[in-house]
């Protein structure tokens, strides 16, 4: 039976690993492609190729009604295998097969200790900063839109 303190570890690398896949799936095929190229030849065995099919999106009204049907999304899915052994995945929204091999592959060479300093550094930094500029643009805009509103009280005599 685990302790309390190594399920707390796991539970950390699973949400940091969550964390990555995520960053993963939002950068763009050129930034996954780039920080690959840069990490030289990679040694890698398709489990499952890319493919494309759909899902269904379910919702709630207000976050804690009665689950309903939405509609249907595109999604790719990829399984990847290094030479190290470690598999990686990647499930993206879109028809992107190329986009969702090389995220699976970045998942794969994250896993691997001898790899992951290089995909923090090539990849995930640099598309966590973009993404970060990119928000904080959106709020700006946002924010020069914005009118406060405020109500004058009349004394009544």
């Amino acid at each position: 039976m685990a302790s309390s303190g190594s399920t707390q570890i796991i539970d950390a690398e699973i949400e940091t690993r969550r964390a990555a896949m995520a960053t993963f799936a939002a950068a763009n095929a050129a930034e996954l492609r780039g920080a690959l190229e840069s990490m030289g030849s990679i040694d890698a065995v398709e489990i499952r190729k890319p493919e494309t099919g759909l899902v269904m999106i379910r919702g709630r009204i207000g976050g804690d009604g009665a689950p309903f049907n939405v509609g249907e999304a595109t999604v790719t899915r990829c399984a990847v295998r290094i030479a190290s052994g470690e598999t990686g995945f990647s499930y993206l929204l879109g028809r992107d097969q190329e986009k969702a091999r090389l995220a699976a592959l970045c998942d794969a060479l994250w896993q691997s200790r001898d790899r992951r300093a290089q995909i923090e550094t090539l990849l995930i930094a640099p598309v966590r900063e973009r993404l970060a500029k990119a928000r904080d643009e959106a709020r700006a805009k946002t924010d020069a839109t914005r009118v406060d509103f405020f109500t004058l009280v009349r004394g009544e005599d």
